[in-house]
């Protein structure tokens, strides 16, 4: 399919528009393969795709590449983007790309350090507002907060602290140690910036609702050097419309994000239809109590629905996540809990 110069600059609107474009390539970036048996060949297949992307990095003449993505979608109609600009899926590429739907005629752009990738990206005019408990971690100031003592309180209600939920976490992802990382609900970065300074996740995408928790975390890894030259990228987007071809997604983590979601069941189905086959899904959230849900259980249990409709934050038993996971499609269902806190797994067939 040919391109005119009107359409590659949309694309990219910074860019100067060449005369004459070189033929254009289709270029399929294949995920890290990885054998659980074998951790040899995990090693060798995440350093060469490492150098791989680093050697992009420094080629300054794929600049203006046009590749079809096979990872990031249209979140309209799922088909992979058009994608103009330096490949791989690290900061400084994707901010300098443009990306385009052919299907939807839409484009796609970064700023402030993030790409957005939501239904309404680009819109002037229209505004939409989320729930409460969404709406409530859009504000700058609760992003600001968030790691200076917001997450802190967590441990009261039974969370470890983030470097054992991280550790937790890690050791539900062994199988998938290699691949690409979706941290949904990432927030200001507390635990995408620990997955890709783990080095073993040949990308880690950190995606967030809320646009002022993903400028905070652009601000913490700018900050840290050693997080710049990671296979890290930031996208806006809604998790229940994930911005990724279906089965293409090695690994999805939720920390302390199922109860904010408006419909947890939407989000899962989203997860597991990105999930490939064999793909692990890892999260952490509040349970349920008789405290914060009091209609969860007993002679009161009819009543729930009241409950989740009044309470700014939706808790669910033990029960019913692994219920709503299996009804999604996942299985290998596991759990831990301590106290309120409950870190659970599922795993896509």
């Amino acid at each position: 399919m040919a391109y005119s110069a009107t359409m590659l600059s949309l694309l990219v609107p910074t860019l100067p528009v060449r005369p004459l474009f070189p033929r254009l390539h289709r270029r399929l970036h294949s995920n890290a393969s990885f054998d659980s048996g074998n951790r040899l060949i995990y090693r060798r297949t995440l350093a060469a795709n490492t150098a791989t992307v680093a050697a992009e990095q420094e080629s300054g003449g794929q600049d203006n590449e046009v590749l079809k993505e096979k990872l990031l979608s249209c979140p309209i109609c799922y088909e992979p983007l058009i994608r103009k600009g330096p490949p791989g899926l690290n900061l400084p590429a994707v901010y300098r790309s443009g990306f385009w739907c052919n299907n939807c005629n839409k484009s796609f752009t970064s700023k402030d350090g993030y790409l957005d990738l939501t239904v309404t990206s680009g819109t002037t005019e229209y505004t939409e507002f989320k729930p409460a408990r969404i709406e409530l971690f859009r504000n700058p100031l609760v992003s600001f907060l968030y790691e200076r003592g917001w997450r802190q309180n967590f441990t009261i209600s039974g969370f470890p602290g983030p470097e054992e939920e991280f550790n937790m976490a890690q050791k539900y992802l062994t199988s998938v140690f290699g691949g690409v990382l979706v941290d949904v609900s990432c927030g200001s970065g507390l635990f995408c910036r620990k997955f890709a300074a783990s080095g073993t996740y040949s990308a880690v995408i950190a995606l967030d609702f809320s646009e002022n928790m993903l400028r905070q975390c652009n601000e913490f890894i700018t900050r840290d050097t050693s997080l710049r030259a990671t296979n890290l990228v930031l996208v806006r987007a809604d998790v229940s419309r994930l911005p990724f071809a279906s089965g293409s997604v090695d690994a999805v983590h939720a920390g302390a994000a199922l109860h904010c979601w408006p419909s947890p069941s939407n989000a899962i189905a989203e997860i597991s239809r990105t999930l490939r086959s064999g793909g692990v899904f890892v999260a952490t959230t509040f349970l349920a109590t008789s405290f914060n849900s009091p209609f969860s259980s007993g002679a009161l249990e009819p009543l729930q629905l009241y409950g989740q409709v009044t309470n700014n934050y939706a808790y669910f038993t033990e029960k019913e996540i692994e219920d709503l996971c299996k009804s999604c499609g996942l299985i290998n269902y596991s759990a831990k809990v301590q106290r309120t806190f409950i870190i659970f797994s599922a795993q896509r067939p």
